[in-house]
């Protein structure tokens, strides 16, 4: 604790100095300084974190009170086996994002940005991050969500002289605070249910108001998870967003809902006496999600919205293992329980370093190229071979290729799912095979969308005159990337030890019989290393032939075939590669095609449009946020400007609190 508490105050000194620079936000000098200092405070702060995190035991538990001077509530930390595997994103990528954002930065002109302002909202997002983490009191909890919901807004609109990038704030703003509310409902309920804002687990109350809690979190914190359908503001805010924001953003932050649903699900009880349904609810409403999320992708043509509808397609697997575990309780099956809750916890730590070193990646092709639109890039691999090699890494990782990373997690899920083969009842056996398909189907569908990615970005020819000649990034650059790839490929090869940890540290009444856990330990052991042999023997055949025909071949264009008069336009396009999802999935992927063609027998002009925009963003939300903002701009009356009107105010808000007070 002494460490964690080490942490928050070095990230506090870092917001108050960046405060203090902000204050001079155009002088060059104080630009430069926040891009060193403001990383480094935070990087400093992040290694104290996760040594916090990792030493001593994992079902060991650390508290303790902070000087609190409300009326109500209490300061209480506590660092338990559940949030310090949730810190290990926040501090680990706040690390990496933090060092990269600091090279990025750098090169910002210091009169267009006011770069102190943004670290100083960079470091209180990870500093409310691992409040929430750690908080074991319903206001401090609160407090600390509304100081992480706020401070993406500030950083999203760094490059607010973009009325898109102005949109996309304003729509994470209306999304985050919308679920903000629905929280405040539900630790009302929590707080009457218990007459504590203290968390505890075990609350005695009646079946009836545990299941309107539960509901009231899958909303409340599924916004902020990006849970279908309330994923909207995710797409807009990531493509908006500095990347090594985004990176943070998806692979810390969105965490946060997940946290607070399986927090929540800890405080209603024992998990093993939840009712059925909660763990079916889970289970579908992920599976939902992930196909939303992966179709959506599938459609995109810009490589950073890809990227944003890609977490929500892997944040719907991790809603999957925990819906799989509860099933598994229910059904009195170990097995399934603990290997759906692992599996939920072990995808999100695999999607922290996968996901960030995508985002990492997408901004180093930004910065040569200036824009991410794929039918606008091709051929980066020859011209930006590491930016190349490690997106590579990053793309094998989240389509579950071994032995990196992503395949464990979702090795893991797949096994759960498939053991409800011996589930009792015809119900729960087809439920969760069927499930099981809809996993498989969603790993197929992943394939092919970054198979799209890296290919229409990396290989081929370019399509454009800045892809044939971008401006490659320095290797101290790319040098924070090499973090979380080296994460993609070690966690991968360290599985039956990061299985072995998480079994001990999920908050479950039941546990895996010995032989079960070794042999699935053996299981990740040789998907391990035949995927290590694989990926090996594949490097050297590829050195191997690089060294035998070096100086007897020559190069031509791709596309060649013996026809040099081809260009860049024969190449596939981002809407015919996902053409076949489209066949199938048009109605979900939300595909709209639009052809332009002069009249005749022989036109002079044909064009072929096709877009895939979001209908639940159009349809339902961009009406409900419209409205919104229309009442708060009603609202503006209420700021004359005049001193005797607000003190009005004051003391009409005194007379209704001295007329409650009376009432009570």
């Amino acid at each position: 604790m002494e460490l964690f508490l080490a942490a928050l105050g070095l990230l506090a000194a870092t917001a108050a100095l960046m405060a203090a620079c902000s204050l001079f936000p155009h002088a060059p000098r104080m630009a430069r300084f926040s891009c060193v200092a403001g990383p480094a405070g935070v990087m400093a702060a992040c290694v104290c974190g996760l040594a916090a995190a990792c030493l001593g035991p994992w079902d060991a538990t650390a508290a303790c009170t902070l000087p609190w001077g409300l009326p109500f509530g209490s300061g209480r930390l506590e660092l338990d086996a559940l949030g310090r595997v949730f810190l290990l994103p926040v501090f680990g990528l706040g690390a990496v994002c933090a060092w990269s954002g600091g090279i990025s930065m750098g090169h910002e002109p210091a009169g267009e940005h006011n770069l102190p302002a943004h670290w100083l909202f960079y470091t209180l997002l990870v500093l409310a991050l691992a409040l929430v983490m750690a908080a074991r009191d319903a206001v401090l909890f609160l407090l600390a969500w509304e100081l992480m919901s706020l401070s993406p807004f500030f950083l999203i609109e760094f490059n607010d002289s973009e009325p898109s990038v102005r949109d996309a704030s304003w729509v994470y703003l209306v999304a985050a605070h919308l679920g903000a509310v629905v929280l405040l409902g539900l630790f009302a309920l929590l707080w009457q249910a218990g007459g504590s804002s203290a968390f505890f687990g075990g609350l005695d109350a009646s079946p009836a108001l545990r299941s309107l809690i539960f509901i009231l979190a899958l909303i409340g914190f599924g916004a902020k998870a990006g849970i279908a359908p309330m994923h909207v503001w995710l797409p807009e805010a990531h493509p908006a967003a500095p990347s090594h924001v985004s990176a943070l953003l998806s692979g810390a932050m969105i965490n946060a809902g997940l946290y607070g649903i399986i927090r929540v699900l800890t405080l209603l009880g024992p998990l093993a006496e939840a009712p059925a349904w909660w763990g079916w609810t889970l289970l579908l409403l992920g599976l939902s999600t992930a196909l939303c999320g992966i179709l959506k992708a599938s459609a995109q043509s810009n490589l950073k919205r890809l990227l944003a509808y890609s977490s929500v397609e892997n944040m719907g697997i991790m809603l999957m293992g925990c819906g799989a575990g509860l099933v598994g309780l229910h059904l009195n099956m170990p097995v399934i329980a603990l290997m759906g809750f692992a599996a939920c916890l072990m995808h999100m730590l695999n999607h922290a370093a996968f996901k960030g070193l995508l985002f990492l990646c997408a901004g180093e092709v930004l910065h040569a190229v200036h824009t991410v639109r794929l039918d606008l890039l091709g051929g980066l691999q020859k011209r930006m071979p590491l930016v190349g090699a490690l997106f590579a890494i990053g793309a094998a990782s989240i389509i579950c290729l071994p032995p990196f990373n992503g395949f464990m997690g979702e090795f893991l899920l797949a096994v759960a799912l498939a053991s409800g083969v011996s589930a009792q009842g015809m119900e729960n056996q087809l439920g969760l095979l069927l499930s099981l398909v809809g996993l498989a189907l969603v790993s197929g569908l992943a394939a092919a969308t970054f198979a799209k990615a890296y290919g229409m970005a990396f290989l081929g020819e370019p399509r454009t005159g800045a892809a044939s000649s971008p401006h490659a990034p320095a290797l101290s650059g790319l040098l924070p990337l090499f973090v979380p790839a080296a994460a993609c490929c070690g966690m991968g090869l360290a599985a039956p030890q990061i299985f072995s940890a998480l079994t001990t540290a999920l908050p479950l009444p039941v546990s895996m019989p010995a032989e079960l856990a070794d042999g699935v330990r053996g299981n990740l052991a040789l998907a391990a290393a035949v995927g290590a042999a694989a990926a090996l023997l594949t490097l050297a055949v590829v050195l191997l032939r690089r060294r035998l025909l070096a100086g007897a071949t020559q190069r031509h264009i791709t596309w060649g075939c013996g026809y040099q008069k081809g260009t860049a336009r024969i190449q596939y396009t981002e809407a015919s590669f996902s053409e076949p999802q489209a066949e199938v999935f048009a109605r979900v992927m939300g595909v709209q095609v639009r052809t332009h063609m002069d009249r005749g027998y022989f036109p002079a002009r044909a064009s072929l449009d096709v877009s895939a925009p979001d209908r639940l963003r159009s349809r339902l939300y961009a009406p409900l946020f419209d409205i919104i903002r229309r009442v708060c701009d009603a609202c503006k009356i209420i700021q004359s400007g005049r001193i005797h009107l607000y003190i009005l105010y004051m003391l009409a808000t005194l007379l209704a609190l001295l007329l409650w007070g009376f009432a009570a």
